[in-house]
């Protein structure tokens, strides 16, 4: 493979020579001390036997520059990757065929004041990151002297690892989950074919509205492929066929869902032991390594554990010792799409309020491996990076998004409440969190719980932001909602708290945060299990976790049962659902069915029967919301004779469902496994991937999984799990799957996929003489003076 060095940097040259000469890793020393430039005094690092670092510094200074070190050391080629493609510099290791990416990467930096986004975190935040990368780069340049530790992904591609900037850490903003530019389009897209009313057929839309066309925009100039830039710029990169390339856009989830989060609280007055319990599993893309990390960072003032982004300092779910948090995403709109009318005598102008404005824009030099750097222009409108020009229509496009405003740094703001000590002093920190869009679950040691939610959300001057927006001036954000004015619940009577993405707004809440929220239904079944249990466990919230009782499953279910048949399938078909109980079980017959009908033949008729037939087989997602209500209540949605509309749809779609499971799985249902179709990859970036393991579940159950309906493969869900024992640390526990490292040849690379895949956690240590007594190994890091 040809090497690719990164110009001007000996560093980098030093280990990419080194590259040809690596010897098989070494197995790691029990314990270890090591010299760090930047220290000041020594610090102590544990991991246990799961993998978890306990890094005990004395002082904070410290504790965050061994943090970034620690980073490195698990996850350097992860953390790099980030870097890289965040900044939009792949092209500078990977080649030409990464320019693309590069620019669009670059567009969506952030590129406001510093002094006002490094204040956004609060006094210490840019200190830590400084810290951070220090640390980063310390491990860095030891591998310069000690290649044989590189990670072997940097040997398989043949590039160096970078040095980092403080500013690394803020400025990348496209890893972060933004609601509701996709929406926008495929919304345009059916009001174009169908009307504003036809619309109502693609997502529920809560608290309830009818979309309107904004004045000037004409739907039908919102073209598919609109978001081509914007989704290269939230893109991967993947390894296939010996090189790098960008990783395929995620495939739509076609239960309109993207697998959600949960998280829950319960009081000392409904718990076995009279402490809270929290509970938390955000999630993500299931990747190796994961997509968190998980860390004790212990210095005086701050004890806390839990889980992050490993790029980033801090935790932003887990505890310090006093206080308990985890977090799902809100359904706040943070972004909007906006359409220009283009300057016929110059293309470089678009019109805004009575004349023209030009175009701004910013010269850039990408570095290209093996070929000559290349100069790009970036454009930005007033608004936002310009992501399409359409010399056709003489339109533009661009994203407006809170993303680029000061505080927005995906999952950064937990420097802001990771330290807090009281409700009081959490929800202050909510106030000002930016991004993306969270709800946090609180519990604390003296008995209390509670819900609050923040995000950085635009007021809307005359429109909701359900579609594309005229660029002229007359669509316009006053500012932003003040982070106090979000709801929120301390204490509450039923003795539990909940967030699972749903909506979540009181009723008669006066602000307009965002009408796009995930179906109820994990928060439904939450809801049902916390209430019938008075006296909780941890052990019970695991449990809880694991459950996979889809509730429109159990109601679509109870649909079919006056549908008779006299087609031979689905008369097999319906022997087998009617026994259903609604337990998408990894070895149940009835979901091997009911998951595939739903997905692949029950959603796809259903959007023919309710969207224009020119965009039904355009859009790649079904509100389970609708689909249900519309079995249940077909007359409302089918007109004069909907039943038997409904029931034809049942017939046909069934039929076909059964004969194609029939033909993956064998003629007897009786042997059938939902396993036995969907199942877990989490995959590498190069290859190293760890599984398939048999899956269980559905978008719509608490233990979510959402799949993709071409290949059953999960998409999404938790790879993160944590239940605390809020006062008694000890009895905690959590899971990281596949596992705590990045690189494929440490034993905890993939030592948790058992683990997570059984439902079995291991214990979350805080207190000293635990994590001691549970020590595999011990590293000592050193000042070099």
């Amino acid at each position: 493979m040809r090497r690719r060095l990164r110009a001007g940097t000996a560093l980098a040259a030093g280990l990419v020579l080194a590259l040809t000469t690596l010897p098989a890793a070494a197995r790691p020393q029990e314990a270890e001390t090591l010299r760090i430039p930047g220290l000041k005094q020594p610090v102590e690092l544990i991991v246990d036997r799961w993998g978890v670092p306990h890094i005990y510094a004395r002082d904070t200074d410290d504790l965050f520059l061994a943090q970034g070190f620690n980073a490195a050391r698990d996850r350097l080629f992860q953390i790099d990757l980030w870097r890289r493609r965040g900044l939009g510099e792949l092209s500078s290791v990977f080649g030409p065929a990464y320019v693309e990416q590069d620019k669009a990467a670059r567009m969506f930096l952030y590129r406001g004041d510093m002094d006002r986004e490094w204040a956004s975190y609060g006094p210490a935040a840019k200190r830590a990151a400084t810290r951070f990368t220090e640390g980063i780069n310390a491990y860095v340049r030891r591998l310069g002297r000690n290649p044989e530790l590189l990670p072997p992904e940097f040997r398989q591609l043949g590039y160096a690892p970078a040095l980092w900037r403080p500013e690394d850490v803020v400025r990348i903003r496209s890893h972060g989950i933004g609601k509701n530019l996709y929406s926008e389009v495929l919304r345009s897209l059916v009001v174009c074919a169908g009307g504003a009313k036809a619309s109502a057929a693609l997502w529920r839309l809560e608290p309830e509205r009818d979309a309107a066309v904004p004045k000037g925009l004409d739907p039908c100039a919102v073209p598919m492929d609109v978001l081509r830039t914007y989704e290269l710029a939230t893109r991967g990169v993947v390894f296939e066929n010996g090189a790098l390339r960008p990783a395929p856009a995620s495939p739509a989830d076609p239960n309109g869902s993207n697998g959600g989060s949960n998280s829950w609280a319960i009081s000392p007055g409904r718990t076995a032991t009279g402490r809270p319990i929290l509970a938390g599993d955000p999630h993500r893309s299931l990747t190796a390594p994961s997509l968190r990390y998980m860390a004790h960072l212990s210095a005086p003032g701050l004890d806390v554990i839990g889980a992050g982004e490993p790029a980033l300092p801090g935790i932003s779910m887990g505890h310090n010792g006093t206080i308990a948090f985890g977090l799902t995403i809100f359904g706040a709109d943070q972004e909007d799409l906006y359409v220009y009318e283009l300057d016929p005598a110059d293309p470089g102008r678009y019109r805004y309020g009575g004349g023209w404005e030009r175009f701004r824009t910013t010269a850039e030099r990408v570095p290209v491996a093996g070929a000559a750097p290349v100069d790009v222009e970036l454009p930005f409108t007033r608004h936002g990076p310009v992501i399409k020009i359409d010399r056709q229509r003489n339109l533009a496009y661009a994203v407006r998004t809170t993303w680029l405003e000061p505080g927005t740094s995906p999952y950064f703001g937990s420097m802001t409440y990771m330290g807090a000590r009281d409700f009081t002093e959490f929800s202050a920190a909510m106030r000002t969190w930016g991004g993306p869009p969270e709800n946090q679950v609180y519990a604390d040691v003296s008995g209390n719980i509670g819900w609050v939610p923040g995000a950085l959300t635009p007021k809307r001057d005359g429109y909701d932001g359900l579609l594309p927006v005229p660029g002229d001036g007359r669509y316009e954000w006053d500012g932003f909602l003040d982070g106090a004015r979000l709801p929120r619940s301390y204490n509450p009577p039923q003795g539990f708290v909940a967030s699972a993405n749903e909506f979540n707004l009181p009723s008669g809440h006066p602000d307009e945060l965002g009408f796009e929220w995930d179906p109820p239904y994990r928060r439904q079944r939450i809801d049902e299990v916390l209430a019938s249990s008075p006296r909780g466990t941890v052990e019970d919230s695991i449990r809880l976790q694991a459950d996979k009782v889809s509730t429109p499953a159990r109601r679509i279910v109870r649909v079919l049962d006056g549908l008779t048949s006299t087609d031979p399938d689905t008369t097999r078909a319906l022997r087998l659902l009617r026994s259903y109980d609604g337990v998408a079980d990894a070895d149940s017959p009835e979901a091997a069915l009911f998951e595939p009908w739903f997905s692949r033949h029950l959603a796809p008729a259903f959007r023919r029967a309710v969207l224009p037939p020119e965009v039904a087989d355009s859009i790649p997602i079904v509100d389970a919301r609708l689909l249900v209500d519309a079995l249940e209540n077909p007359e409302r949605w089918f007109g004069s004779g909907g039943t038997a509309a409904r029931d034809k749809l049942l017939d046909t779609s069934l039929a076909a469902a059964y004969r194609e499971v029939a033909g993956r799985l064998g003629a007897d249902p009786r042997t059938w496994r939902w396993g036995a179709l969907q199942y877990t990859t989490f995959t590498s970036p190069v290859g190293a991937d760890v599984g398939p393991f048999p899956r269980g579940g559905s978008a719509y159950t608490v233990d979510a999984s959402a799949y993709s309906a071409a290949t059953f493969q999960q998409s999404s869900g938790a790879s993160f799990k944590m239940v605390l024992d809020v006062g008694r640390w000890d009895n905690s526990r959590a899971v990281n799957a596949p596992g705590q490292s990045g690189d494929p040849r440490s034993p905890h690379y993939r030592d948790l996929a058992e683990r997570w895949r059984s439902g079995e956690y291991f214990p979350l240590l805080y207190s000293r003489a635990q994590v001691e007594r549970h020590a595999a190994s011990r590293i000592t890091l050193t000042p070099t003076d």
